[in-house]
């Protein structure tokens, strides 16, 4: 799921931001797109004490070894393809969330630069991030993520690297 909200940021960044502060969209095309991301993280996620009450003390044993493996390991490279549309593109990145502010650094068509906070449950996750369009068909980029809540804090570095494939999507959403 952290995947998945870190390519939103990296494709949903300019046009939610054009929609906010009249900034300049990252020129790509549309269609398919093979992305690469190589994610680290560090510390302890902060869960919300609401939801660990809810879990036996076994499960929540589970979930706290599970997270502290995770975040001594090595980075982890994830490679998927994920679809480009113009819906996507002009959708806003935070689903118009109230607990979610941006700040655009930097615009143009080819960088982005941008910073955001979201607070929700007692957790805050606040985050920079930097974005080329090298070529209408290939992007990078870079985020810094800290979320912290109650005695715990984790923090997320990740890179992208994506090429388009092609116009059509197929079946990839």
């Amino acid at each position: 799921m952290r995947t998945k909200t870190l390519l939103a940021v990296f494709f949903g960044a300019g046009t939610v931001a054009l929609a906010a502060q009249k900034i300049e969209p990252l020129n790509v095309k549309l269609g398919l797109w093979e992305m690469t991301s190589v994610i680290k993280t560090s510390g302890e996620l902060p869960i919300p004490a609401e939801y660990l009450s809810k879990l036996t003390p076994e499960q929540r044993a589970k979930m706290e070894a599970a997270m502290k493996a995770q975040s001594a390991g090595p980075a982890q490279t994830h490679t998927y393809k994920s679809c480009l549309t113009k819906e996507k593109s002009d959708s806003s990145l935070f689903n118009d969330r109230k607990e979610c502010t941006e700040t655009i650094l930097t615009s143009s068509s080819t960088k982005l630069s941008l910073k955001a906070t979201c607070t929700f449950e007692g957790v805050t996750m606040s985050g920079h991030g930097e974005f080329e369009a090298v070529s209408t068909e290939s992007v990078k980029g870079t985020i810094h993520m800290t979320t912290t809540g109650g005695e715990h804090t984790m923090n997320t570095d990740a890179s992208y690297t994506g090429k388009w494939i092609g116009a059509s999507c197929g079946d990839v959403k």
